[in-house]
């Protein structure tokens, strides 16, 4: 595991902004089935996506390989309902790192285009579209993890009183 130097924090409005550039990168390239987010990154690059491609079914497949800045072990939460090698539909994840999600994501629908809006060059070779490039040593916060600065989420807040 790369160690990160350097942070960086997105907005709402940037990610709104890269999330609509997205899905403008991806309006003409073919009629879409339905979209599959990664949750729980994806969900909101998803459904700025969905209205903007006008994309009603949306469906989730949650894999879970983080624990705060540390890779952990891969965990399938919850698969797709669907039966389909994803030909036909968009898998939006918000940022791929290492590539370990979107290589599991990849073996169950081989035929489904990927896309992210941060790509880091670990992950690179996976992806089939995405909106802008990061170093391999930078953390990506994202605006759901923020207050003024890093938040820990309530649950965690909550186990340590």
């Amino acid at each position: 595991m790369s160690s990160y130097n350097n942070d960086v924090i997105k907005s709402w409005a940037e990610l709104h902004r890269d999330s609509r550039e997205l899905a403008r990168r991806l309006l003409n390239k073919q009629q879409w089935k339905g979209i599959i987010a990664v949750t729980r990154g994806g969900m909101i690059p998803a459904a700025i996506i969905a209205r903007e491609l006008n994309i009603r079914m949306i469906d989730t497949l949650c894999i879970s390989c983080y624990d705060d800045q540390q890779m952990g072990v891969l965990k399938i939460i919850k698969d797709v309902s669907i039966d389909t090698d994803g030909e036909g539909y968009l898998v939006i994840d918000d940022l791929v790192d290492t590539g370990m999600t979107l290589k599991a994501v990849r073996e169950k629908l081989p035929k489904a285009h990927i896309a992210t809006l941060y790509v880091k060059p670990a992950g690179e070779g996976l992806v089939d579209s995405s909106v802008y490039q990061f170093s391999q040593e930078t953390w990506v916060r994202f605006p759901w993890d923020l207050e003024l600065n890093y938040a820990q989420p309530l649950v965690n807040r909550q186990q340590e009183n």
